[in-house]
């Protein structure tokens, strides 16, 4: 049987602790929690949870300032934060965000909203990553970031830097099944834009360009995209 997820649920109203202590663990989550922030860190520092659930409205130690101890932190540092707010001022959502917090929901929320937001924030936290400066070659295709260079059967094929990174991001797992989401979150950076949509207009573009091996690019019905182990 697999190891359930951890969730850590950082919330002042018991009420509501109970509730999402409650929903998470029928959905399959081990759930631990705490009303109070210093605790918090220290048990999640303990811990090391697999995702913190955590308000930003809090007594004494606030959510900013424990998103803020547990990202400078190198054991914590690589935890997701969902951030649960019911302040409407967007710069405490920026803040928190800037602060290196994963996502946010604003209070009141819809249990199946926010366990999809959980459960896809920790679907593109599995994917780990890879050494993208060492050139990838896999069934007569040579990928080279560095250069930003792409060879099919030796003959270079020219890409976009989204369709190249797509193109790494997928090549060096092949066997895996990678969401749109994961995708997205793999190639995103600050020169240029990935949006969920456009995964499957970018993938389109990857096929026609690789020619005859463009079927080394299998489309998992429903979840996403893989690149083949075997030809």
């Amino acid at each position: 049987m697999a190891k359930k997820r951890s969730i850590f649920v950082v919330e002042d109203e018991e009420d509501i602790l109970e509730l999402l202590q409650f929903h998470l663990t029928r959905e399959g989550f081990a759930v631990r929690g705490s009303s109070n922030g210093e605790r918090a860190v220290r048990d999640i520092t303990r811990i090391s949870p697999d995702l913190v659930l955590l308000d930003l409205m809090l007594p004494g130690m606030d959510g900013l300032d424990v998103c803020r101890a547990l990202k400078k932190e190198k054991k914590t540092a690589d935890i997701p934060i969902v951030m649960v707010t019911a302040k409407g001022d967007e710069s405490d959502v920026v803040a928190g965000l800037e602060l290196g917090a994963d996502d946010y929901i604003t209070k009141p929320f819809s249990l199946k909203v926010l366990t999809a937001r959980v459960r896809a924030t920790l679907r593109r936290k599995q994917i780990s990553p890879v050494d993208s400066s060492a050139p990838l070659h896999i069934h007569d295709i040579a990928i080279n970031l560095g250069r930003y260079e792409v060879l099919v059967k030796g003959k270079p094929v020219e890409m976009t830097f989204s369709e190249l990174r797509i193109l790494h991001l997928l090549a060096s797992r092949p066997g895996w099944v990678l969401t749109r989401e994961q995708i997205v979150d793999g190639v995103r950076g600050e020169d240029y834009a990935v949006t969920d949509r456009a995964v499957d207009v970018q993938i389109v573009g990857i096929r026609r360009k690789l020619g005859k091996k463009a079927n080394c690019i299998e489309t998992v019905r429903g979840v996403g995209y893989r690149f083949k182990d075997k030809e």
